[in-house]
């Protein structure tokens, strides 16, 4: 075998489609693109939000309010909701989780003052609205902070 017998091996080379070289060819008139317009001519390319010159939509519609990177959100679970819980019960994350009154004790708490409390307990939280607080230990019980 010589250099110049060499040549691939079948099935591993494809020719170059030639387009726009005459109708007999199958490729010719539009070159495969289609029918007209800018989409068929060469050098272009379109982002996915342009919307053919006219105003887009983000810039149509009314910018409105601020959301803070640095918010810290909570989870929200009133007085009236502990009333579940026995006298005298230290009430934490977990037991909250367990009972089905938050969703994960990853996220910050807060207890807000909704409704009336029967009970003297012992909450833990990481926030305490003040009237919340004021309720908790004028019932007896502790409000203590995470």
């Amino acid at each position: 075998m010589k250099i110049n017998e060499l040549k691939p091996q079948d099935g591993s080379f494809h020719r170059r489609k030639r387009v726009g070289r005459g109708i007999g060819s199958g490729h010719g008139k539009n070159a495969c693109r289609g029918e007209n317009g800018q989409k068929s001519r060469s050098g272009t390319s379109i982002s996915a939000h342009f919307e053919g010159g006219q105003m887009p939509f983000v810039r149509r519609i009314p910018k409105r309010g601020f959301r803070s990177l640095n918010r810290e959100e909570y989870q929200i679970v009133n007085l009236s909701q502990l009333n579940r819980f026995e006298s005298g019960t230290e009430i934490t994350k977990e037991l909250l989780k367990e009972a089905g009154l938050i969703e994960s004790t990853s996220l910050k708490l807060k207890i807000l003052a909704k409704g009336e409390l029967n009970k003297a307990i012992t909450v833990h939280s990481d926030a305490f609205s003040k009237k919340a607080k004021s309720l908790i230990e004028e019932k007896g019980g502790k409000a203590e902070v995470l």
